[in-house]
């Protein structure tokens, strides 16, 4: 893709895929780019905000800032580098505690010292900038961003024939992986290389977070690439 603009990348990506919702870019900024919204008027989900941005047609560009905090996912604000992941997270995920939320637990891990080992083996995570921007890749012409990923979704059909061609040039045949963590972290953490230990060059299949079902279409996938 090099020497394509973002809008270019957008357009081949949507052709490739046939995609029916649009592509997006994540980059970091130091300011507020003109007429985007705050992800909190969409959803505390940051997930959820990402993937309506790339199915509707109304709004082209969001934004999360480390100002700009209340309202939002406490664990989407971890994921995306502007917080630390809560102590009594490990409970959350595993088999839960009393001490926290009165027991709810999310069963995801077998029990909370593997959780805190996973959450351990992430890495810090350095969040992209001041703010973290997403925006339609079709929405864009100031090629002077430094646009870190592109995030898709689609059907499965449509995210195998992304994936075939993620084996076009590299040398390496083992640069697909899907990852734990929450949607957030499949849509942007790991292909934008957030995350301290987020493998190099490799697509992320995602979401590989089961909480999302019930806002996340139950036939489609996301595909995350790193730029």
């Amino acid at each position: 893709m090099v020497g394509l603009t973002i809008k270019e990348i957008g357009t081949k990506l949507t052709q490739a895929g046939m995609l029916k919702t649009s592509v997006l870019c994540v980059y970091g900024s130091d300011t507020i780019p003109v007429d985007a919204t705050p992800m909190r008027k969409i959803n505390r989900c940051l997930a959820k905000v990402i993937f309506t941005l790339s199915a509707q047609k109304i709004i082209n560009k969001v934004y999360i800032g480390e100002e700009e905090l209340k309202g939002y996912c406490p664990g989407g604000q971890a994921w995306f580098g502007y917080k630390s992941f809560m102590p009594m997270l490990k409970y959350f995920l595993s088999t839960g505690s009393e001490d926290f939320r009165g027991g709810a637990a999310e069963f995801l891990i077998a029990n909370p010292d593997l959780a805190e080992k996973q959450l351990k083996s992430i890495g810090k995570i350095t969040s992209l900038g001041r703010y973290t921007i997403i925006q339609k890749c079709d929405e864009i012409d100031d090629q002077n961003l430094e646009a870190k990923a592109f995030i898709c979704f689609g059907v499965s059909e449509q995210i195998r024939n992304l994936c075939s061609l993620a084996h076009f040039r590299p040398e390496n045949a083992v640069n697909i992986q899907n990852l734990w963590g929450a949607s957030c972290a499949s849509f942007i953490t790991y292909p934008a290389g957030m995350a301290e230990n987020s493998p190099k060059n490799s697509i992320i299949i995602g979401p590989s977070d089961p909480t999302g079902n019930y806002w996340f279409p139950r036939n489609y996938l996301s595909i995350g690439i790193p730029f």
